[in-house]
């Protein structure tokens, strides 16, 4: 056999075959994908993240014109609009499977979240829910008003974290500006914003 490519010559029956010659940029390409693959598999066999349910915020309004005038349409609309910013913003993390509360909604607005005796927790169990988020909103005045989020585990019913922002200004702006700061930097955050012990 007298050409360049490599041939059986014991045995004419068999074809001569070109041996392949490879760079660097293909073997490159090709782990690469391999990896990329490799990767992509152990990301979606990774751990789901924990079902969350949280309830819309409730009201501690201890004002003189709270006192007066009883609840405000626009401050309830606040408090609907609060839970959806908290449930959206959770979502959008990735860190969360945010849950649908339709089924349980009206048994949750029929109930006090805060001094129920663990109710929250039975009715995002009820949801499928590892975890479950009530929240309040406390108001002085119109002027002095304080948002606490508290994140319970459904299957101990253990507080997890508690997260508390005050507001200065009764306006959605306030409000959102409160509820995006506890979302970032405490219910976000490594540890939910806990020190860490050095």
């Amino acid at each position: 056999m007298q050409d360049a490519g490599i041939g059986l010559a014991c045995n004419p029956a068999f074809c001569r075959c070109e041996v392949p010659i490879f760079d660097w940029f293909t073997i490159m390409r090709t782990t690469f994908a391999f990896v990329a693959s490799l990767l992509l598999m152990s990301a979606a066999a990774g751990a789901e993240p924990p079902k969350l349910a949280v309830f819309d915020l409730e009201m501690i309004d201890t004002s003189l014109q709270g006192e007066v005038d009883g609840p405000r349409a626009d401050e309830q609309a606040r408090l609907l609009h609060t839970g959806e910013q908290v449930r959206k913003e959770l979502a959008d993390s990735g860190r969360f499977q945010v849950l649908d509360i339709a089924p349980v909604n009206a048994a949750a607005h029929g109930s006090n979240l805060q001094a129920c005796g663990g109710c929250d927790v039975k009715l995002a169990g009820e949801l499928g829910a590892d975890l479950a988020m009530t929240g309040v909103v406390q108001k002085v005045s119109n002027l002095i008003l304080n948002i606490n989020l508290y994140l319970r585990d459904v299957h101990t019913g253990q507080l997890v974290a508690a997260a508390s922002a005050d507001m200065r200004g009764n306006t959605d702006e306030s409000w959102s500006r409160a509820t995006d700061y506890l979302v970032r930097n405490r219910l976000l955050a490594p540890n939910y914003g806990a020190p860490q012990a050095r």
